[in-house]
């Protein structure tokens, strides 16, 4: 507080000193030749300028206590008291800032829950013609039937990306922890992508203990490996090769590893450092031509939430493993 007082008033002290050193000068060009009143004279504009300087401290201490303290809270800089014009006048312009501030953040607020809304609401209509397309489908084995099955499947994954990425903003208000069996949840999105896997002729594996349990959100988790399963099916399509899902304690059985590898394309070098980077698609995507760049990001975000970690190595050519790491 006080060197910020001295900075601001340094100016004025130096432009003072120097008015006095020039009429000192004036005078003894002039002749003037008494040194001890010249001093004193000095002396009374030194003593107006210090007595200046004090009430300017005393009645502006406030205020350069509120600059010099680090701001907790946006209501907690508009708070004055003091009774300076400038401080006065600085605070009413600062807390009318606050409350234009406010007016736009609440209007930004409510647009963008009526967002989330709408867009929560739309991929549940979605989800009721596609059910439908799904039941006519099942009912006839006609190889055009199969096709539409299949884009049917992929425009889901595609409706619950955009829903769990809605959810996201209110995260906490959607999280729950509770044991989840990783063998059952593993099986039942295995089951969920039975026919992407035929239709890319990749095959699943599932190695894991059936009693190994881990604390977290069952509809997170689900969410997470959907998505690392579909990346895993996607970049080995073609191949006839497995995806594996296993999971294990570590050896000092603090955390519970799960892991997703597939023996697909891999990925780049290059591209490592960046595939957590939202709508970043990388080489591969380029050339497959159907991803978002959002899948990794997202899962990336929910295991930061979860208070989770991942770790991902990959060798192109040779594929990618994807590891989920829960604490206990």
């Amino acid at each position: 507080m006080k060197k910020l007082f001295w900075r601001e008033q340094l100016p004025l002290i130096l432009f003072t000193v120097a008015e006095l050193f020039v009429v000192l000068l004036v005078f003894w060009y002039d002749g003037y030749d008494h040194p001890v009143t010249a001093a004193y004279a000095v002396f009374l504009g030194l003593t107006i300028l210090g007595g200046y300087l004090a009430f300017r401290y005393f009645t502006h201490r406030d205020f350069y206590e509120r600059l010099s303290q680090p701001i907790r809270s946006l209501e907690e800089s508009i708070k004055h008291n003091e009774s300076a014009p400038l401080p006065t006048a600085l605070s009413e312009l600062m807390e009318e800032q606050y409350r234009q501030y406010r007016t736009v953040m609440e209007e930004w607020e409510r647009r963008r829950k009526e967002h989330m809304i709408f867009m929560n609401q739309w991929v549940h209509q979605m989800k009721t013609p596609l059910s439908v397309i799904e039941m006519i489908t099942q009912e006839d084995d006609n190889h055009s039937f199969k096709s539409i099955s299949e884009e049917s499947d992929r425009i889901r994954r595609g409706l619950e990306m955009v829903l769990y990425m809605s959810r996201l903003e209110t995260f906490e208000q959607d999280f729950s922890v509770e044991p989840v069996k990783l063998h059952q949840i593993a099986v039942d999105v295995v089951h969920e992508n039975k026919r992407y896997f035929i239709h890319s002729h990749v095959y699943p594996e599932v190695r894991i203990d059936s009693d190994l349990t881990v604390q977290t959100d069952a509809k997170w988790l689900r969410f997470i490996i959907l998505q690392l399963l579909s990346n895993a099916i996607k970049y080995s399509a073609g191949t006839g090769l497995k995806v594996t899902i296993q999971a294990h304690r570590s050896e000092d059985h603090r955390h519970v590893v799960l892991e997703i590898t597939d023996r697909g394309m891999g990925i780049p070098k290059s591209d490592m450092k960046r595939v957590f980077d939202p709508f970043y698609t990388g080489e591969n995507g380029r050339k497959l031509k159907e991803s978002t760049g959002m899948g990794l990001y997202l899962v990336k975000e929910v295991v930061h939430k979860m208070n989770h970690r991942i770790e991902l190595e990959s060798e192109p050519g040779r594929g990618t493993t994807v590891r989920l790491i829960f604490s206990g």
